[in-house]
This record gives structure tokens, C-alpha cells and sequence, in this order.
């Protein structure tokens, strides 16, 4: 295992970028999603991507150097087509007007549209709320799960996130969670270390519960608490894609294949200043301790410190330092 400073990790995860076609600034603002993530031990949204972040600015699947054309066709809306480039410097371009937008309005949308996949989302709602406003976030992705009781794939895990400020600068709770009952990436995961998946996360590609990741992969996720969790998904769709203008989860093409048409996915925030609330802050640390009252017990998100540095595997270090070389 080799042990890393994150700045080592995102400075040679940017240089990886850039070596494969990637701008600076975009390369800068994917490394930093990339470190973020490694700090809080996220390693399916890390340096596990880069390789195919590096093969699709390779091959055009995403495009690494447009530059994200913003437009606020209303005062409470904020609207930023990523060009088939990566989500992150798209979200950074739109985040400030956004910002400004809900504390005028006390509630603003983010839209983003064409976008490359997003990984993590609460990585993003997580800086609307160290701004210290609520941020509520939807992406879709690449289709894996059927409606309960069909075999057909209709949308992807597609994730919600929420975060909420401490009136610090902090986060008094954050939650990051795919609408299935597990991340496609820990089956992907199993099915690479040559293990079993526990009975409840899929179905075979004939509807049957399976705790193979092959067969798994092969057939689609199951949603979280079944019909409760299929809903949160077509919520997620609706915002994501269709309230973006981007491509139904249905036809996306596999996330992470080298090749092929760009992820054309989408990503909506929600964005309310908690200002126009009576005595927020005072009123959610009783929440807090109420929640927290019990041995064990924590609002989500809290307990989750950053560590720098961080440990990783020396193959995935030699891989990310030869895509850095060209």
C-alpha cells in the first residue's frame, strides 16, 4: 500500500487528465471530486475512475475542453449545458448564480444538462451547504433497474443527495444514496474480487433473486424497499433527465465503457436558504441531539472526517502515475 497526501493524489490525478486531453481547469475540478473522494475512504467514486475517465477523453466520449455555456432563463433557475463534458466544472461554473439566486428567491434551481456522470452527488450538495443553504440533489445514469416485479431496465441507481448546513460552515447532515438497494459499483466490485452478493440487492434477467454479480449484472438492481425506492428512481429520472433536456436512463450505454456515444446524463439541484426559517440553526442542533441522544446514533453524515493522508493500493498508485506520463 502506498501512503498519499491528497494533494499528491490531486495533482497527479490532473496531470493524468491532462496528459488524455483534458483542459486544465477541468481536470483540476474532476482531481479535486477524485481526492474528495479517496478522503473519505469513497473508492468506487476515487481513483478507481480515473482509467475510464482517461480512455473516453482518449476516445471523445467526454469532451474535455468545452467550456459550460450558463443561462437563467428565470430568476429562480439556473440552467448549464455541459457540452458532453464533465459534470464537475459545469457544476462549479453554475454554483455561484445559483447561490446568489436563493438567497434573493429563497429557493433557486441548478440544471444541469449533457453532462459526463457526476460519481459522487453529495460531493456537490455538500458545497451548497458548507455555503450554508440546504441542497438537494438527482442525477440519472446507465439503465440497471426494472420496475418491481418486470425484468425490463427503465432507469438507473440514480442517486439522491442532501445536505444541510450547521450555520458553521459545517454540514449538520448529509445523505448520498443511490435509489437502489445497493451502488452498482460494490456489485462490479464483487464480481472483480470473485465473490458472492447478499440475496436482496438483484435479480437475474429473469427476475429472480440471485447472489451471483454476474448473473446480477446481468439481469438489474433491486430498488429499496421495492415500490417506496421505484418512485424515489422516477423522481430522480424526472428531474435529472427530463426536466434537463438529457437522455432518458434508458439510453445511456454502459458508464464506464471506453468507447461509444457521451453520457448526455443530467444532474438537478434544489437550493433553499434556510434564512427563511425561523431560528434554523438553534432548532436543527435539537434535532441533532434528539437524533444523536442514543450510544451509536448520529445524524447522517456526521462522524465522517477527511483523512490525509490516505492509503492506496500500489497498483491502482502505478496505473494513475502512468496515465500521469502519457
Amino acid at each position: 500500500m502506498a501512503t498519499l497526501s491528497l494533494k499528491d493524489i490531486e495533482e497527479t490525478t490532473q496531470a493524468a487528465l491532462m496528459a488524455y486531453g483534458a483542459g486544465a481547469f477541468a481536470a483540476a475540478e474532476v482531481a479535486r471530486a477524485v481526492a474528495k473522494a479517496e478522503s473519505v475512504g469513497n473508492k468506487i467514486c476515487g481513483l478507481y475512475y480515473v482509467e475510464s475517465y482517461c480512455q473516453q477523453l482518449r476516445s471523445g466520449r467526454v469532451n474535455g475542453t468545452v467550456t459550460p455555456v450558463v443561462t437563467t432563463p428565470r430568476a429562480g433557475m439556473v440552467n448549464v449545458d455541459a457540452g458532453f463534458g464533465f459534470a464537475q466544472p459545469a457544476f462549479t461554473h453554475g454554483l455561484p448564480l445559483v447561490l446568489e439566486a436563493a438567497r434573493q428567491n429563497g429557493i433557486a434551481n441548478l440544471a444541469v444538462a449533457h453532462a459526463h456522470t457526476c460519481t459522487s452527488l453529495g460531493y456537490f450538495t455538500e458545497q451548497i451547504a458548507q455555503a450554508g443553504l440546504i441542497g438537494i440533489g438527482f442525477t440519472n445514469a446507465s439503465p440497471i433497474v426494472a420496475a418491481p416485479g418486470g425484468k425490463t431496465r427503465v432507469i438507473g441507481t440514480n442517486p439522491i443527495a442532501f445536505s444541510v448546513p450547521d450555520g458553521q460552515g459545517g454540514i449538520a447532515m448529509q445523505f448520498d444514496q443511490s435509489t437502489t438497494t445497493v451502488a452498482l459499483g460494490k456489485i462490479t466490485m464483487a464480481k472483480a474480487a470473485g465473490q458472492s452478493i447478499p440475496e436482496g440487492w438483484a435479480v437475474d434477467s429473469e427476475g429472480n433473486p440471485t447472489t451471483d454479480p454476474t448473473a446480477a449484472l446481468g439481469g438489474s438492481l433491486v430498488s429499496m424497499g421495492g415500490y417506496k425506492g421505484w418512485g424515489f428512481g422516477l423522481m430522480a429520472e424526472i428531474l435529472a433527465a427530463v426536466m434537463t433536456g438529457s437522455v432518458l436512463s434508458r439510453d445511456v450505454k454502459p458508464l464506464k465503457a471506453p468507447e461509444g456515444a457521451p453520457h448526455d446524463l443530467g444532474q438537478y439541484y434544489i437550493v433553499i436558504d434556510p434564512a427563511t426559517a425561523p431560528d434554523f440553526v438553534a432548532r436543527m442542533e435539537m434535532l441533532g441531539q434528539t437524533a444523536s441522544a442514543d450510544e451509536g446514533a448520529r445524524m447522517p453524515g456526521q462522524g465522517k472526517t477527511g483523512m490525509d493522508p490516505v492509503e492506496i493500493e500500489d497498483s491502482v498508485w502505478e496505473m494513475i502515475t502512468g496515465f500521469a506520463a502519457g
